[in-house]
This record gives structure tokens, sequence and C-alpha cells, in this order.
């Protein structure tokens, strides 16, 4: 885990490509964006069965877990609006892959579109997870090289970007679990009316 900098970096070259300024625009506004995703799944035809809520389920406890233990290791940098960053997290889930929230938010997404039974729109949402992701990913990568320069490259060059890895060595660090899970209430929250949706989705038009 590095030091505090300070709160303005100049920018470099990576956070001034058009992907990571699309990028940018995206992160700005990501909350938003699992809303239109949802409207799908919850508004077209589809077949729910015990089976899909059994490996729904476990697709959005496992991606929650993994959230969670993100948010642990980083608390309230990984909760962050602007580009201002006073520290770069790089034990704990961190170490295993850069983006363990978005690992998490991708296991979710696809529990849902699972549980769902609109199976139709699994391949189209692993594509539009992978461009809006891909795209935050970039200008958020660009932001940590402004600030942190060759310590985030170093961590950048041993540490997969999406797919994790066991680390190479043991780098721990402090974990605030007690913050971590009043963060995560409202995601938690989030999941309950979506749940409770597909419920009445299922109950009123059959699934």
């Amino acid at each position: 885990m590095s030091s505090p900098r300070p709160d303005f970096a100049p920018l470099s070259a990576a956070e001034q490509t058009t992907a990571a300024r699309l990028g940018a625009v995206l992160f700005r506004h990501r909350g938003w964006l699992p809303v239109p995703f949802l409207a799908v799944p919850l508004l077209a035809p589809g077949r729910e069965t015990a089976p899909g809520w059994w490996i729904g389920g476990v697709l959005i406890v496992v991606g929650e877990l993994i959230r969670l233990a993100g948010v642990a290791a980083a608390g309230k940098v990984t909760r962050r609006r602007s580009r201002t960053v006073h520290r770069l997290v790089t034990y704990g889930a961190f170490s295993w892959s850069r983006n363990p929230l978005y690992n998490g938010n991708f296991l979710i997404w696809m529990g849902i579109a699972v549980i769902s039974g609109v199976h139709w729109f699994i391949p189209p949402a692993v594509l539009i997870f992978a461009i809006e992701y891909s795209l935050i990913v970039r200008h958020e990568e660009g932001v940590l090289e402004s600030t942190f320069g060759e310590e985030y490259l170093a961590y950048k060059r041993a540490t997969p970007r999406w797919f994790p890895r066991p680390p190479s060595a043991n780098n721990v660090g402090p974990h605030n679990w007690t913050e971590a899970w009043i963060s995560e209430l409202s995601t938690l929250l989030a999941y309950a009316v979506v749940i409770a949706a597909f419920v009445v989705k299922a109950r009123r038009f059959g699934g």
C-alpha cells in the first residue's frame, strides 16, 4: 500500500486516450449502468426455474463476497467519484486482480440474468459488461498511472486486470470488514429489490 499522494496529478498519456475519456463519462454515471441492464430480464419473457434460481443465487453470493473483500481492503477508496486517489491498494483481493469489485459485479450480473430465465440475454449481457467496464477501467488505470507513476505500473505488470490468479507473494494489509458491510448495505438492499421483482414477475406472469 502506498503513502498518500497530493490531490492534483498531471494527466498521463494513458488518461488522455479516447477510451479513457469515454470511460470517465461512464465512471461518473456507473451507479446507473445496471438500470437498463435490469430492464431487459425484468420486462422480457423468460422462464424462471428452480435450478436457475440456485445457480444464479450462487453467482450473486460469490460475486458479492468478492466485492466485500475488495471494499474491506480499499475502504472508501473504492467509492470515490472524482479522480483524486490518496493511496494505491495492492493487497488482499487487489493482489489477485486489479479489479475485484468489477469481477464481483460481473458474477452478479450473470447471476441475475440466469435467475431471470431470459437466457438469450446472457451473451449480450457479457458484451455490454465487457464494453462498459473495459472503458471504465481504462479511465481508472489512466488516473492511477497519473497519480502513482511507476509504482502503479509495477503493480499493473504483476497483477492481472480481469482473470484472478494467486499472488506470487503473501501480500497482506488491513481490512475493515465492519465498514465494508456498512458500505455494501445499499447494494444488498438493491439485490433484495431485484429478487422481489423477479418473484412478482414469476407469480403474476408465469416467469
